[in-house]
């Protein structure tokens, strides 16, 4: 089960909680409505929302992340490294957007007992790949909630796994590209890849239909 912050459909709490694994994401918004069980926090590691999770210490005393087992860092820091100077020319409001704090999650995830893991940088250049045949309009970066997808599709996913997404509305920050990152997952839905939550498991698709 991968829950974005977005909505999460009517009694949705139960069959979250009771999936065999739960990823979300950032400050984990989706906790209540969308249930509490928490195994992997997947973090956007760079720029301000990094900064706000590792001070003040909020975050990391929430009920969702004291449960989690693994923090997972979304975004390769040498890559946005590379961005930067671009970003200066044409987005200047984003001056900290590519400030890389993965070593301070790598820390406090070593201090409290729990796996770090680093996103590979390939699932990030894979997906603007994709998204290209998407009409993409022009954007910084995917959401981190897609390049989750793509990742754990691509790294985890086993013959019989059924994936299923809540909390997915695809819209938010003007820079991702959400209007494509929605024909994306709905092509991935489509080939039986993953399913959003509330959708039958394929095996309940009557043959033929």
């Amino acid at each position: 089960m991968i829950v974005g912050n977005g909505d999460v459909p009517q009694g949705a709490a139960a069959a979250i909680d009771a999936a065999d694994l739960v990823i979300r994401f950032n400050d984990c918004r989706s906790v209540g409505k969308g249930g509490t069980r928490t195994d992997i926090v997947a973090v956007c590691n760079t720029g301000r929302p990094a900064l706000s999770m590792l001070g003040g210490g909020r975050w990391k005393t929430s009920d969702a992340v004291r449960q989690a087992r693994e923090i997972w860092s979304v975004r390769s820091g040498a890559k946005f490294a590379a961005l930067r100077a671009e970003l200066a020319k044409t987005h200047p409001d984003l001056d900290d957007f590519c400030d890389d704090y993965t070593a301070g999650f790598e820390a406090f995830a070593h201090a409290t007992g729990r796996r770090h893991r680093m996103i590979p940088v390939e699932t990030h250049e894979r997906l603007d790949r994709d998204l290209a045949r998407f009409a993409s309009a022009p954007y910084v970066v995917p959401s981190s909630g897609l390049v989750v997808i793509a990742d754990v599709l691509s790294e985890f996913v086993q013959p019989g796994d059924d994936v299923v997404l809540a909390g997915f509305g695809h819209s938010g920050w003007e820079w991702h590209p959400f209007a494509a990152e929605r024909r994306y997952v709905d092509a991935l839905v489509a080939e039986g890849r993953l399913r959003r939550l509330g959708q039958p498991q394929p095996s309940d698709f009557s043959q033929g239909a």
